[in-house]
């Protein structure tokens, strides 16, 4: 069982992010709905920290800077670490980052930065690219939900889970 904070992207926590939260509980992880960065301080430090959308660029940040932090999961992209004032990533959290291949909202440089980081200091790293061009794809509420990968992201992340676990 892992520990995890979900945070939502800028559209607000929606029914479908709730879902994915709910999910995750029902496979005996332990989990919290965030969108204030604040609020983090009072939750363990222990945590694994999944970004959605804008969501991501907190859980990148907090996962590279909160001693203790057990991985982090990227769900639409990923912000630049620099931007954050990011220097290095830690070598004992490792990532997973999901997107589509034509989403236009993931910049591509931002992957590539992030993927040069993790491989410096020779952190675990999981791409995972999906067909199509849906940027919320694994979320319920959205027009462009694919269920077929909103499956098979799931599926990673809970294995991703169970590792940091």
């Amino acid at each position: 069982m892992s520990k995890v904070v979900v945070l939502h992207p800028s559209e607000g926590l929606r029914p479908g992010v709730e879902g994915w939260a709910a999910r995750l509980r029902d496979s005996g992880h332990e989990v919290w709905l965030r969108a204030a960065d604040a609020k983090l301080d009072e939750l363990p430090a222990d945590v694994v920290y999944v970004g959605f959308s804008t969501g991501t660029a907190s859980a990148g940040y907090h996962a590279a800077t909160r001693p203790g932090c057990r991985g982090t999961i990227l769900i639409g992209g990923v912000a630049p670490l620099a931007e954050r004032g990011v220097e290095a990533w830690p070598e004992t959290v490792p990532a997973q980052v999901h997107f589509s291949a034509e989403d236009r909202a993931v910049d591509r440089a931002g992957v590539e930065s992030f993927e040069h980081a993790l491989d410096a200091v020779r952190a675990r790293l999981e791409i995972h690219v999906y067909p199509g061009s849906e940027h919320l794809l694994a979320d319920p509420d959205s027009p462009g939900y694919d269920p077929a990968a909103a499956e098979l992201l799931l599926a990673r992340v809970l294995e991703f889970l169970q590792r940091c676990g």
